[in-house]
């Protein structure tokens, strides 16, 4: 014999509950009162039966749907049957299908949220692979070259040593990198916030930088004089790292002659911005949403060319929002570019 549906069941579950009520007020109408009230004892009665009839249907069709729903969150993992509320469950089927709607919209959110963490993790191991393999192979091949016999020749043993090594500062380059961004992301690097002269740490970074830019006869300079500091608040060595990775950048993807400018502006009155720019090639506008990506880059072959990480502008990134300020960048293909980021000034009393 087939089992009945489940709304039968349901259905002669609930008759089954209304019949045994009305038999029992019956009988205690008839025991009660019938013979002493008569016709207004029926429709008291009446009424008390159709009140609770009301209730023993609101309450069965409640539990009914509830249980049906509670058995889909149980087969379905992604969902937990914790997250279902009795007081939800509703005869209002529109009203209960928007919960359950507004619930699914939520998964599916979080869901999308937990597939493009996946899809940037694959992404992001891969480029890690990638970017490792490349140094890692040079360092092997010039090694394996020399043990088998080069390095009885000084000038090729002097020329490889040297290619070797700067094969191994561009892996240690990445694994520095790779482990500043982890701390940053996992908040196991803290700010330290103090007041310092923003215009004394970029000539700092000038100074540093100034024989690579001679190089490639780039000249680094403020747009103008500054006569007094500009006292801002942040990490003084952070914000050194950003103005690093910003100039080297600069230099590197500069034209040959060119110049790199440093200028600070007031933002608002409780901002500086600090723009670095250059008349470089400048960057297609394509390529601007994405810069900031770990490892991405412009132009692969000239990149790997110039060497490092890959990370930097990541990084300027992640220390700039760890201050809770702006990064931001302007350029134009062909006439140069322009990062930009604020920091908050401080106040002199």
């Amino acid at each position: 014999m087939k089992k009945l549906k489940k709304t039968y069941n349901y259905a002669l579950v609930s008759a089954l509950y209304l019949t045994v009520i009305s038999i029992f007020v019956a009988v205690s109408s008839y025991l009660f009162f019938f013979n002493s009230l008569g016709t207004v004892s029926i429709i008291i009665f009446g009424l008390i039966l159709f009140i609770v009839s009301f209730f023993v249907i609101q309450y069965r069709a409640e539990h009914f749907i509830y249980q049906r729903v509670k058995k889909l969150y149980e087969d379905i993992s992604i969902l937990d049957v914790n997250d279902l509320k009795r007081d939800k469950v509703t005869t209002d089927i529109d009203e209960f299908t928007k919960t359950v709607e507004e619930y699914v919209e939520d998964k599916k959110v979080e869901i999308a949220n937990l597939t493009e963490r996946d899809s940037f993790r694959r992404d992001f191991l891969g480029n890690v692979a990638h970017e490792l393999k490349t140094p890692l192979f040079t360092v092997q091949g010039y090694i394996l070259t020399l043990i088998e016999g080069a390095a009885n020749d000084k000038e090729i043993r002097d020329k490889y040593l040297e290619r070797a090594n700067k094969g191994v500062e561009r892996l240690t380059s990445i694994v520095k990198d790779l482990d500043m961004i982890a701390k940053l992301e996992t908040d196991g690097m803290k700010m330290k916030i103090e007041p310092f002269n923003i215009i004394e740490l970029i000539q700092t970074v000038f100074d540093l930088f100034e024989m690579k830019a001679k190089k490639r006869n780039i000249k680094l300079i403020f747009d103008k004089i500054y006569e007094y500091p500009l006292v801002v608040k942040g990490d003084v060595e952070r914000v050194e790292q950003v103005l690093i990775n910003l100039i080297v950048n600069s230099i590197k993807y500069g034209k040959i002659g060119g110049v790199t400018t440093a200028s600070v502006e007031s933002y608002n009155e409780n901002k500086f911005i600090i723009k670095i720019s250059d008349n470089g090639e400048g960057i297609k506008q394509e390529h601007i949403p994405r810069l900031f990506e770990r490892f991405y880059r412009v132009d692969q072959s000239r990149s790997r060319e110039q060497g490092g990480s890959g990370l930097g502008l990541s990084i300027v990134k992640h220390i700039i929002e760890a201050h809770n300020e702006t990064i931001l960048l302007k350029s134009e293909f062909g006439e140069g570019s322009e990062f930009s980021f604020t920091l908050g000034k401080e106040t002199i009393i």
